[in-house]
C-alpha cells in the first residue's frame, strides 16, 4: 500500500470531521468566543493525528464502517491536544513552542490555556456520547466511552503524568520508567485502537489481538519520542529538543544508550505486527502504521 497517500487521505477525513463538529462561535458572548478560539488554536495547529488514524484503521481492520468511528477519532485528538496544552504549562514542562508555534499559554495566558484544555477534554466526551451515524449499539458506545475514559484518566494518561512529574531529577528503576511510558503515552494510544475495534464490531479474539497491538505500538511511540528528544531537531519536531535531559527525566536513551533504544523500539514494533498475524490485508494499514511510528522523524 502507499502509506503516504493513506495517511494523507485519513488526515483529510479527520480534519474535515474536526472542522464540521467543532462548536461555532457565531453569536456567542465575546469571552466565550475567545475561549473557543483558544481551543481551536491548539486543536487545529497541525500534527500527525496518529491516535484518530489508529482508531479509524482499527475499525476498518475488523470490517467496520469508518464513518461511525469519526466522532471517537476526533474526541481522541481533543484529549491528546488538551494533554499537550496542560503539559506545556509553567507548572508542568514550561514549554514555549509546540507544533512550530507559541504554546497556548504564551498566546492566551495561563488561565485561558487551562480552560482551553478543560474545554477540549469535556467536549471530547460530549462527542463520544452523541448518537452516531451510522448508528452504534448503545452498549458498544458505552464501552467506547469507558475505554477512552480509562486511557485518559487517573490510571492512564493522567496517572503516567503524575509518576513522570514525581520522578523528575530522581534516580528511578526501569520498571518505573516503563510504567510512565505505558500510562502517559501508551494508554491513550491503546484506547484509540480499542475504540476503533469496538465501533467496528470486533469479535473477542480480534479485540484481544488489537489490544496487544495497541499496547506495543504505544510503547514504541514513546521510545521513539525519547530518541527524538535526543537526536531530533526543533525545526522538524516543532518543539524544543534536549528538554528531557535538562529536566532530569528518565528515558530509554538514558538507561540504554541510543543504539540499544533504537533496537527496543524495533522490538516493540515487531511485537505489534506479530499481534496482527491472524488478520488479512484489511489490517495492512495498522502494520504500516507500526513501521511509520518506528521511523518517524517528528
Amino acid at each position: 500500500m502507499d502509506l503516504k497517500q493513506y495517511l494523507n487521505d485519513q488526515l483529510a477525513q479527520v480534519e474535515a470531521a474536526m472542522t464540521r463538529l467543532f462548536p461555532a462561535a457565531a453569536g456567542l458572548q465575546p469571552d466565550l468566543a475567545r475561549h473557543l478560539e483558544a481551543m481551536g488554536y491548539s486543536l487545529f495547529a497541525g500534527g500527525k493525528r496518529v491516535r484518530p488514524i489508529l482508531c479509524l484503521a482499527a475499525c476498518a481492520a475488523v470490517g467496520g464502517d469508518r464513518r461511525a468511528a469519526l466522532p471517537a477519532a476526533v474526541a481522541l485528538e481533543c484529549i491528546h491536544t488538551y494533554s499537550l496544552i496542560h503539559d506545556d504549562l509553567p507548572a508542568m514542562d514550561n514549554d514555549e513552542l509546540r507544533r512550530g508555534r507559541p504554546t497556548n499559554h504564551m498566546v492566551y495566558g495561563e488561565a485561558n490555556a487551562i480552560l482551553a484544555g478543560d474545554g477540549l477534554l469535556t467536549w471530547a466526551f460530549e462527542l463520544l456520547s452523541r448518537p452516531a451515524e451510522p448508528p452504534i449499539a448503545p452498549e458498544i458506545q458505552l464501552r467506547v466511552i469507558q475505554v477512552v475514559a480509562v486511557g485518559a484518566g487517573p490510571l492512564g494518561m493522567v496517572g503516567g503524568q503524575i509518576i513522570d512529574i514525581a520522578s523528575e531529577g530522581k534516580s528511578i528503576d526501569f520498571a518505573t520508567l516503563r510504567e510512565i511510558h505505558r500510562r502517559k503515552t501508551g494508554a491513550l494510544i491503546l484506547a484509540a485502537v480499542q475504540a476503533g475495534a469496538l465501533v467496528g464490531g470486533a469479535a473477542p479474539d480480534q479485540y484481544a489481538a488489537l489490544s496487544r497491538y495497541g499496547e506495543m505500538i504505544g510503547l514504541s511511540f514513546q521510545i521513539v519520542d525519547d530518541l527524538l528528544n535526543v537526536e531530533g531537531s526543533s525545526a522538524e519536531l516543532g518543539k524544543a529538543v534536549g528538554s528531557d535531559a535538562e529536566r532530569g527525566k528518565a528515558t530509554y536513551p538514558a538507561f540504554f544508550g541510543v543504539e540499544a533504544t533504537r533496537a527496543k523500539a524495533a522490538e516493540a514494533v515487531s511485537e505489534a505486527v506479530t499481534a496482527l498475524a491472524d488478520f488479512g490485508p484489511e489490517a495492512e494499514p495498522l502494520r504500516q502504521l507500526a513501521l511509520y511510528i518506528k521511523h518517524r522523524k517528528k
